[in-house]
């Protein structure tokens, strides 16, 4: 596997992503993968790995700017990241399709097979590419904010995928309803897949605190994976 950061911008702003490939023998589809509110660590890197596993290129973006990261646990700063972008949607959306603009641009990338996924915050990031009418095959959200902002809509494009846990308390069941309802009147093609006894973050083995309401739970990751694989195959290949 080659693996590498490639320096891209949103107007001024600096950032960098991570890009995980198998070879350049010929022309692949690429996965955006957005980051959780810690910013671009270990497990956006690693699900581009993932990605890559998969035959893809997978590009692990950057939404807050080069070398600006938060740390495990730690809610304040993390908070402190992510709010500015939760806020505005309209700098949300700019910042993650100038990483959609910086991987289409890339040489051995078919330019009309892309695709992302987000985890936590990423979620919400992906879901806003697609409400933002990208033209993107498909978005996965992993255990990501369903709310949506004040801003329009653009006309949904992209396939959805959400991969959701039912005891996310950052995501509850009438959070739930409100993104069916605001997909099935864009006329979106979503699934959302609900696991029980599951909450937020579950696909990171870091995650052990149930009193905020971040749990790994390695069953509910593994089903949730293979759902992935199986939509990004549908939407890629």
């Amino acid at each position: 596997m080659i693996t590498t950061t490639i320096d891209y911008h949103d107007g001024d702003t600096l950032l960098e992503g991570y890009l995980a490939y198998r070879d350049t023998a010929k022309s692949k589809p690429a996965v955006l993968v957005a980051h959780d509110w810690s910013g671009r660590r270990e497990l956006a890197c690693k699900g581009a790995e993932r990605i890559a596993e998969l035959g893809y290129a997978g590009f692990a973006l950057d939404m807050y700017g080069k070398g600006i990261v938060g740390a495990d646990g730690d809610t304040e700063r993390n908070g402190a990241l992510m709010a500015p972008f939760a806020q505005d949607r309209a700098l949300l959306r700019r910042r993650i399709n100038a990483a959609v603009h910086t991987v289409r641009q890339l040489p051995y990338v078919d330019a009309t097979r892309i695709a992302a996924i987000g985890y936590c915050f990423g979620g919400m990031c992906v879901l806003e590419l697609a409400r933002s009418g990208a033209d993107v095959r498909g978005v996965v959200s992993i255990h990501g904010i369903f709310a949506p902002g004040k801003i329009t809509n653009g006309s949904i494009n992209a396939k959805i995928l959400c991969l959701h846990g039912h005891d996310d308390p950052m995501v509850p069941p009438e959070q739930v309803l409100a993104f069916e309802t605001e997909m099935t009147q864009a006329h979106a093609d979503w699934q959302v897949h609900v696991y029980g006894g599951t909450m937020h973050a579950f696909t990171n083995p870091k995650a052990n605190n149930p009193g905020f309401g971040t749990v790994y739970n390695e069953t509910a990751a593994k089903r949730a994976y293979h759902a992935m694989a199986n939509f990004l195959a549908e939407v890629l290949d």
